[in-house]
Formats: C-alpha cells, structure tokens, sequence
C-alpha cells in the first residue's frame, strides 16, 4: 500500500462558478476484478473526493489471475508496483475520462462491503492445496463490493480482489505469514476507503 501525500488538483466542481483543491491521498497498487473474458487488473487512485480504478496492462494469462482471485496470493514477481509519484504529472480529468479507467464519486456510493472467502478443492490446484497444507496456512482471498449510483436512478456494483503484486508479497513473506500479508494489504485499503466515504456506506 503506497504511502499517502497530499497533492492539490483543481476539481471543477460542475457549477461552473468554482473550483476546490482535489487531494491525491493514497494509491492501492492492484486489485483484480473479475470477467467473464479476461480477468482485469487495476490500481486505485483515491483522493478526497473520489476513487479512480485505473486500468493496468496485464500481467500474466486469464488461468493465472484467476488462480490469483481463488487463492489471494501474489504469482506476478517482475512487475513493480505504481506508486503515487507516477500519478504526480497526470491530471485527474484525464484518468476519469479515460474510459479503460472507472471513476466513483465517494458521494454517489451506497455501499462498500468486505468478505473473507477460503478456496474450495478442485484437482488442478492440487500442488497448491498441498502447498498450502504444509505450510499450515490458509489462503483466505479478501475481496470488496462497492455499490454506487451513477446518475440520479442507476445503481451499479463493482467488485474487486484484494490481491497485491508479488514485489509487495515477497518481502513481507519474510517475517509474516502468508494470511497475515493478505489481511494486511485488505485491511489498508478498506480503512482507506473509511476514511473518504461516507460514513453509513462502509461496513
């Protein structure tokens, strides 16, 4: 989870007649949402007005992420992960407006719930069931669902796995259990998201 500063951006603010400083707060480096072609990888943008989902280039097959989503662990090892300082020089308008990216007023959301999922067996992650029964650690996946309004009368949901890169993984494994890095990294970014949505949506 990238550490958080605060950088003004002008926000117009749809009036027209003023604008406000928009604060760039704190980036989660990767979530995986799920698809029924191609899993889709995205960091998270979150200022103090809304969260930008910003589309990654992938990184690995469709079998890999989605082995990623089931089991909540890091494979991807070569790819570092984005920073706040690789957003410095790039304005907001433009990550919203790019339609690969999804932009999500924290006013407009209604909800924002986690759950913790353990894998059921299936035969072709049999090395990894038996991996995860030697080390005596459960691979729990965390993932949220944010529902929001988009318009006066459409609601939508999204849904997004808390899975980080490997880089982030890695390290971390040293002196952590497996569990305890994915709890981690969940747990960062729902206490993110309490900071900047209302209050009544996250539980």
């Amino acid at each position: 989870m990238e550490a958080r500063t605060e950088v003004e951006m002008v926000y117009e603010t749809g009036e027209g007649s003023y604008t406000a400083p928009e604060r760039k707060l704190a980036l989660v480096h990767r979530v995986i949402m799920p698809d029924k072609d191609y899993p889709k990888e995205y960091a998270i943008l979150v200022t103090d007005r809304r969260s930008i989902f910003i589309h990654q280039n992938k990184t690995r097959i469709s079998f890999v992420l989605r082995g990623e989503m089931r089991y909540g662990t890091a494979l991807v090892t070569d790819v570092q992960p984005k920073t706040l300082e690789d957003y410095a020089n790039i304005s907001l308008e433009s990550l919203a407006a790019d339609a690969s990216n999804i932009a999500v007023p924290h006013d407009a959301v209604i909800s924002l719930v986690m759950t913790k999922g353990e894998p059921s067996f299936r035969l072709q992650d049999l090395f990894i069931w038996l991996t995860m029964r030697r080390q005596r650690h459960k691979f729990h996946v965390y993932d949220l669902e944010m529902n929001y309004m988009v318009g006066a009368n459409q609601e939508t949901k999204i849904r997004f796995y808390m899975v980080p890169l490997g880089v982030y993984f890695k390290t971390r494994r040293r002196t952590q259990t497996r569990e305890a890095v994915l709890r981690v990294y969940a747990m960062d970014a729902l206490q993110i998201f309490r900071e900047v949505l209302p209050a009544r949506a996250v539980s």
